[in-house]
């Protein structure tokens, strides 16, 4: 299930040196503008407590955690819609991910220039917004070209459904508005605006690159981001990269743990960071446990028992037949799978079970 997660920003707002803390794959951080040429990927185990406890209950011999794909895109400046700098290489990175890590620079640091010349999350913002938004615009009038005609003379109900869509979306992006704050009632209407991959209509959180003295609450930076954004379907996170970097020079777990409680936090921002990604692509996990193996496995949330399966072999999916089904609070409070299985807390579910978010599954199929 290859989604990723596209890092962007300004040049020189902290992207490669976060990216760096999420992945072993070190991109090039420097104090320059398009010191990531090439968009790096990497794929990143997602931390999860669930597993490491279910792996103390079964001593597995092996554990294997799930991970998201978290690609590090150069920087766009000003005219990038007209392919200034490395505009058009841009939008066709940021086009081919699933969602957005927008990154923010929110601190002060006369060694680090800005771009721009100043430090302004909101201006920043606006100009990434703007860029995106003028190429949104550009294929929403490439296709109202093609289909208001037909939408406005003919017969054609669909003609005139994604035309009423597309109407919509050019008001919105005309206003400034991201796509994404515009919504469709029913499923065709959805359809149709999902077909459009509009660069604006992708998921986006907004990763406010602090101080570490701003780690824990924010600071002024980051409350005129939190107002800026309040009318979109976005989220906001904290981090301070600079910090994320010392703490991963760390070589244990208990040196990196003294060090957060040190500065206030309970755990590290890559961490909050790399599950925000997954939550933000819409990804859950249930999970196998048995002697081999404690495995955790990555679905989209809503899906069906059928399908879930079908993560693990296609072959489990075309010849399902059940699953059984044990919540992980029963597991965790019982101690075993045959613990649950004499108190009866497993629960036999067919093909229109919709799988929650912690399940421990095992599937039955004939093929």
């Amino acid at each position: 299930m290859a989604l990723q997660c596209g890092i962007v920003g300004l040049p020189n707002v902290g992207k490669s040196t976060l990216f760096n803390c999420l992945s072993n794959a070190k991109a090039q951080s420097a104090n320059f503008p398009f010191c990531t040429i090439e968009p790096n990927v990497g794929v990143i185990t997602v931390p999860d407590e669930r597993l490491n406890k279910l792996a103390e209950l079964v001593h597995p011999q092996r554990i294997v955690p799930t991970t998201v794909e978290i690609v590090d895109i150069a920087g766009l400046v000003k005219g990038a819609s007209q392919g200034e700098g490395l505009g058009n290489k841009f939008l066709a990175n940021i086009r081919e991910t699933d969602a957005i890590l927008h990154v923010l620079r929110c601190f002060d640091d006369d060694n680090i220039t800005h771009v721009d010349g100043s430090v302004d999350p909101v201006r920043d913002k606006e100009i990434i917004d703007y860029e995106l938004q003028i190429k949104d615009l550009e294929t929403i009038d490439s296709r109202i070209s093609k289909v208001q005609k037909q939408a406005q003379t003919g017969g054609d109900k669909n003609a005139k459904l994604t035309y009423e869509v597309l109407s919509r979306y050019k008001e919105a992006l005309e206003q400034g508005k991201a796509a994404r704050t515009v919504t469709f009632e029913t499923k065709d209407e959805q359809k149709v605006a999902h077909d459009l991959f509009l660069l604006t209509n992708k998921p986006v959180m907004y990763v406010c690159n602090v101080d570490e003295a701003s780690a824990v609450n924010g600071n002024a930076y980051v409350d005129k981001v939190r107002e800026a954004v309040k009318d979109e379907n976005a989220e906001i996170l904290i981090v301070a990269a600079k910090i994320e970097s010392e703490i991963a020079e760390f070589d244990t777990y208990e040196e990196r743990q003294m060090f957060l409680n040190e500065i206030g936090l309970s755990e590290s921002g890559v961490s909050r960071l790399i599950r925000a990604a997954y939550k933000l692509l819409n990804l859950e996990t249930y999970f196998t446990a048995g002697e081999p193996e404690v495995r955790a496995w990555t679905y989209h949330k809503g899906w069906k028992a059928p399908q879930c399966a079908g993560v693990i072999h296609t072959d489990f999916e075309r010849g399902f037949i059940r699953a059984n089904v044990i919540k992980y609070d029963d597991y965790i409070a019982l101690g075993s799978e045959s613990a649950c299985k004499e108190v009866g807390k497993i629960n036999i579910e067919g093909k229109e079970y919709v799988v929650q978010d912690g399940d421990i599954m095992h599937f039955l199929f004939n093929v």
